[in-house]
C-alpha cells in the first residue's frame, strides 16, 4: 500500500508587538503543502486563508511575512482548509511532516476554536527534532540555517509557506540519504573496508623478502 508524507508549512497572524495580548491567538493565514507519495512529489498546494478571530492583519504581520490584507481577504475559509487537508489524508495512509511543532499546534488550536475535527490521525514527524538528534545538536536549528549547513540554499523565499514546505522536503531527502549511507557503513564487512588483494600482495612481498 502506498504511503504519503504530507509536508506542511503554515504562516500565522502576529500581534502588533511581542507582548501577546491576552485574547490574541495565532491563526493560519497561509498554507504551503507538498504531497510525497512513495518517495515522489505527487502534488503541491499554496493558498491564503482568512483568519476568523482577528481578520485584520497587523502592520508587523504584513511587514514580516510580506503578505497583504487583500491576499488573506481573498483566501479560503479555515473550514475549507481543514476539508482540503482531509482530502489528502483520504488518498492513502498519511503522515504529516513539519519543521518544528508550532504548525500543528496552531492547527489543533484553530480546529478546536472552530469546532472542527483535527484532520490527522497519525503521529506527525517534526523534522527539526530529527535533524537535531541526527547531528547531535544541543539546540534545534532553523529551517533555512539547516539547509545552509548542507551547503544548499532554500527554495524561493523564507516565510512563504510553499517555499518553506519545499525546502523541508529537500532537507528530508538529504537526511534520509545520510541515514542510508550510515546504515550501509554499519553493514560493511572486512572485505568492504580493506582491499584484501592488496593485503595478500604485501604479505607475499614480505614473505619473499624474509626468505632471502
Amino acid at each position: 500500500m502506498s504511503e504519503q508524507l504530507l509536508f506542511l508549512d503554515f504562516e500565522f497572524t502576529m500581534p502588533e508587538d511581542r507582548s501577546m495580548p491576552e485574547q490574541f491567538r495565532p491563526e493560519i493565514i497561509e498554507l504551503g503543502l507538498v504531497s510525497v507519495i512513495d518517495g515522489e512529489i505527487f502534488d503541491r498546494l499554496s493558498t491564503f486563508v482568512r483568519p476568523m478571530r482577528f481578520p485584520t492583519l497587523t502592520e508587523r504581520c504584513k511587514n514580516f511575512l510580506q503578505i497583504r490584507q487583500e491576499d488573506v481577504d481573498a483566501g479560503i475559509s479555515f473550514r475549507e482548509l481543514v476539508e482540503t487537508l482531509q482530502t489528502y489524508v483520504e488518498l492513502c495512509p498519511t503522515t504529516p511532516v513539519t519543521w518544528g511543532n508550532a504548525d500543528l499546534q496552531v492547527l489543533r488550536e484553530n480546529c478546536s476554536h472552530a469546532g472542527l475535527p483535527f484532520p490527522f490521525d497519525r503521529r506527525e514527524r517534526d523534522l527539526s527534532l530529527e535533524y537535531k538528534r541526527f547531528f547531535g545538536n544541543r539546540q534545534q536549528t532553523g529551517l533555512w540555517k539547516a539547509i545552509e549547513e548542507y551547503g544548499r540554499t532554500g527554495v524561493g523565499r523564507h516565510h512563504r509557506a510553499l517555499d518553506d514546505a519545499l525546502t523541508t522536503v529537500e532537507i528530508f531527502r538529504m537526511i534520509e540519504k545520510d541515514k542510508e549511507y550510515l546504515n550501509r557503513r554499519e553493514r560493511m564487512t572486512l572485505g568492504d573496508r580493506v582491499d584484501l588483494e592488496d593485503v595478500w600482495k604485501k604479505l607475499h612481498d614480505w614473505q619473499v623478502k624474509t626468505a632471502k
